[in-house]
């Protein structure tokens, strides 16, 4: 995506709109060395699209800016079709336990005062940057048709950000309040990064909602492997989560998490809140999180994995490696070879037939698919050959009968 238009428009837009906002664009584009930095990213791009293009033609650039760039943004691809809402419920679970204080990170900054941030310096406006930032993108990617968990990934730094600023200012303006309390100086200074200073009452809702949002991972994990459908791609992977207990774990340390929140709430223990969530955050990706991936891999990577190997070790020259089904790009990967795609069933079979009255530099072909796949193609069991079945996938050679 860096190479692209993407790695262009999307700092592009969320600078151009911060500037805007404060209306500082001709300032800041004055200081700026347009020439100097434009030459830069050119002579970094350039070469590589020139190597890109003089290898693959101009079907790349028809794949790369037409298919994974114009289409995703104006089209469904791939099927990965999704409600307006899709993004809200990314960022509240892909940036959990702290997306809760999200709104609150964002509505105490009063981005709506324009006058107010206008004449802030500009070491004071990294809040109001952060929320442009998480904006711009997330609006970005909501207009978008095509919609992945992954393409938001760019904003999770501007939350961390504006919850981090959260929670700074708290505790930077409750030890200017103790101070003062103690008969010290109420004139101290403070790096404010939001128009009013943050009291624990406003913190409260959101703490409690911090709790009852734990609680629902607690027994939402619990029920995973009940709730999880059936994928053809990795057809024993609910099982053997079931069987691991990852996801039982997993519950046992978010409901111990909400259980220690709300007694640090009652007791109004505030320091102590992040550094619990944070513990529950690492306890659930070094015992549940990264164990489901390897679990993950295991079912759905490891068996291409294997029989690109085997298809590596058995091809013979001129030998076609033909995937039919949904396109897996890692096999090309795993293989080091080029891979025709198929993914209808019958156009396969087809492909094939049309293959045996051709010329071909072989006699054989090599097929990956999953084995309902092959009767779909009018293969029987007698006319072509296994090389090797791992996971829901099997590598055959069929005879092409001159």
């Amino acid at each position: 995506m860096t190479k692209g238009p993407v790695g262009i428009v999307l700092p592009g837009l969320i600078i151009g709109v911060f500037l805007l906002y404060l209306g500082k664009l001709r300032e800041v584009v004055r200081e700026m060395r347009l020439l100097l930095g434009m030459l830069i990213i050119l002579g970094l791009s350039v070469p590589w699209y020139v190597l890109v293009i003089w290898r693959n033609g101009w079907n790349y650039i028809n794949s790369f800016f037409g298919y994974h760039n114009i289409e995703r943004f104006t089209e469904v691809v791939n099927g990965h079709r999704a409600p307006w809402y899709f993004y809200f419920l990314v960022v509240l679970l892909g940036f959990a336990p702290y997306s809760v204080y999200l709104p609150l990170s964002m509505t105490r900054l009063k981005f709506w005062q324009r006058q107010y941030w206008r004449s802030q310096e500009r070491s004071q406006q990294l809040g109001l940057f952060a929320f442009f930032w998480f904006v711009s993108i997330f609006g970005f990617f909501t207009i978008a048709v095509t919609k992945l968990p992954s393409y938001v990934l760019p904003l999770m730094p501007a939350a961390a950000i504006l919850v981090g600023l959260l929670w700074s200012d708290f505790f930077q303006d409750k030890a200017i309040r103790e101070e003062g309390g103690q008969g010290g100086n109420f004139s101290v200074l403070s790096s404010h990064t939001s128009p009013t200073p943050l009291s624990p009452s406003s913190l409260l809702w959101s703490s409690w909602v911090n709790v009852v949002f734990v609680s629902a991972i607690a027994v939402a994990l619990f029920y995973v492997p009940r709730l999880i459908g059936a994928d053809p791609a990795a057809p024993e992977f609910r099982q053997l989560l079931q069987q691991s207990g990852l996801t039982t774990l997993g519950s046992v340390i978010w409901l111990v998490c909400a259980v220690v929140l709300a007694v640090i709430i009652l007791r109004r223990r505030w320091r102590l809140l992040i550094g619990v969530n944070l513990l529950a955050f690492a306890l659930s990706l070094i015992f549940v999180l990264t164990p489901a991936l390897f679990l993950i891999d295991q079912q759905r990577q490891l068996p291409l994995r294997e029989l690109a190997a085997i298809a590596v070790q058995a091809e013979k020259p001129g030998e076609e490696l033909v995937m039919v089904g949904f396109k897996k790009p890692t096999v090309v990967f795993y293989s080091q070879r080029p891979v025709n795609y198929i993914k209808m069933s019958a156009a396969a079979g087809d492909y094939v037939r049309n293959q045996a009255v051709k010329k071909t530099q072989s006699d054989s072909i090599l097929v990956l698919a999953q084995p309902k796949k092959f009767p779909e193609m009018g293969l029987q069991a007698n006319s072509f050959q296994s090389l090797g079945k791992s996971g829901a996938y099997q590598l055959i050679r069929v005879p092409l009968n001159r």
